[in-house]
């Protein structure tokens, strides 16, 4: 009874590793073999005259021992033979010469040795469930994948997938307005697979320009069947995103089939992403015209490209100026991050007037820092920066208030003194 009850014992450790940990059945039986021979070579010199027999899902584990047969006198190590006399009592048509195999049971190797082995076998199964770990994510970064929620902290998210391993949602990676509850399932790109001391940690994100190409692949068929690629996706997570798409047959209007009838099919990601606005437009080669592109709904008059600078100067009618920048500047912002060129954008030049005067003439007085701040929101003269008000200065340019207040002085004084 107590050698089946080791026995079982034993198995029972590693068939609930390999239920719960997703260990194949063809490693762990080669794992406790292997343990069971490394064990057996300690105690006999070899293990080369065992038969190891292991079936987890049974529970059964099997020991035999080959030895053969010779006289009494010409035993020369009990481990690999047998007297003709003690195998006569096993069978009694055995002679000399011939093979006798007789099962070896656990408590034959001492309770001692059992324990060992027990952890041993534990510590080894559990370093290959993190390897399998490692393997299986580090095939999977770049692809959505859903988790639960378990566990709710301050700087992450502990979800669970459908095999009970643990995956990390930094509060950095997540969407501004994410809110989730424990139990809840999440969807989330796998950004990358960190293996430190042999400890396994996949890290999700929400926010990676990844998470929205892989939701447009499952959202767009023509995208997922290769028909219209995408050629370059900026976001600020949760408020604003570009997305430039390129079909190679010319029959397929791109921007149509990814938006949908009425916004239909894009629908969906806008509201996984927390109703972030998506602005899906047509990618070209012509540099020129993309950076026109990427600035929509504003309309462009004008735009001198300095490539050694990667730098783009942008022209507009006045009420386009505010459209283009976008609230908060995000409009420029990642109309920049995708077309890879630092934009600015300026008043048309024909819309200036006479008596106003150029900011850049204004660098002796003004640090260049300052001017090319008010540039960015679209001031590209005193009179630009007078007709703006004050607290739009402060916020959207990002500057002092003294600063601001000095500005606004000093063009108030160059007005004044021509007139």
């Amino acid at each position: 009874m107590g050698k089946k009850k080791e026995s079982i014992s034993l198995i029972d450790t590693f068939s609930e590793f390999n239920e719960l940990k997703n260990i194949d059945k063809t490693t762990l039986i080669s794992v406790l073999e292997e343990a069971f021979r490394s064990v057996i070579s300690r105690m006999y010199g070899t293990d080369e005259n065992y038969d190891i027999i292991i079936n987890p899902d049974k529970g059964d584990l099997e020991i035999w021992r080959n030895r053969t047969i010779v006289e009494e006198d010409q035993i020369e190590d009990p481990n690999l033979q047998i007297s003709l006399a003690e195998a006569l009592k096993i069978d009694d048509d055995f002679e000399v010469g011939e093979e006798v195999t007789d099962e070896v049971f656990l408590e034959h190797f001492g309770r001692r040795t059992i324990l060992n082995l027990r952890q041993t076998l534990a510590s080894k199964i559990l370093e290959l469930e993190k390897d399998n770990l490692y393997n299986t994510y580090i095939e999977k970064v770049g692809q959505i994948v859903t988790g639960e929620v378990y566990q709710i902290w301050k700087k992450e998210l502990l979800l669970l997938d459908d095999d009970h391993n643990e995956l990390i949602l930094p509060k950095t990676e997540q969407i501004p307005r994410d809110f989730f509850r424990k139990g809840e399932h999440v969807r989330a790109v796998v950004a990358r697979v960190e293996n430190k001391n042999n400890n396994p940690k996949i890290i999700l994100s929400r926010t990676s320009p990844v998470f929205l190409e892989r939701l447009f692949e499952m959202e767009i068929p023509e995208i997922n069947d290769g028909l219209i690629t995408i050629k370059g996706i900026a976001r600020i997570p949760g408020e604003r995103a570009k997305v430039a798409v390129e079909a190679y047959d010319d029959r397929i209007d791109p921007v149509g089939a990814c938006v949908g009838m009425k916004g239909f099919r894009i629908h969906s990601i806008v509201r996984e992403l927390r109703n972030e606005n998506i602005d899906v437009i047509n990618y070209t080669a012509n540099t020129n015209l993309f950076i026109q592109r990427s600035l929509s709904p504003a309309k462009v008059n004008s735009i001198i490209i300095k490539e050694e600078e990667q730098r783009a100067e942008v022209f507009l009618h006045p009420e386009e100026v505010s459209l283009a920048i976008g609230k908060g500047g995000a409009n420029i912002k990642l109309a920049s991050m995708l077309t890879g060129y630092t934009i600015e954008v300026f008043r048309d030049i024909d819309e200036v007037n006479e008596e106003d005067i150029y900011l850049d003439e204004f660098r002796d007085e003004i640090d260049g820092w300052v001017i090319d701040q008010l540039k960015k929101i679209g001031c590209s003269t005193a009179k630009n920066v007078l007709a703006t008000d004050r607290e739009r200065l402060i916020k959207e340019a990002d500057l002092e208030e003294v600063t601001v207040d000095e500005i606004l002085k000093i063009f108030k004084s160059e007005f004044e003194e021509e007139a």
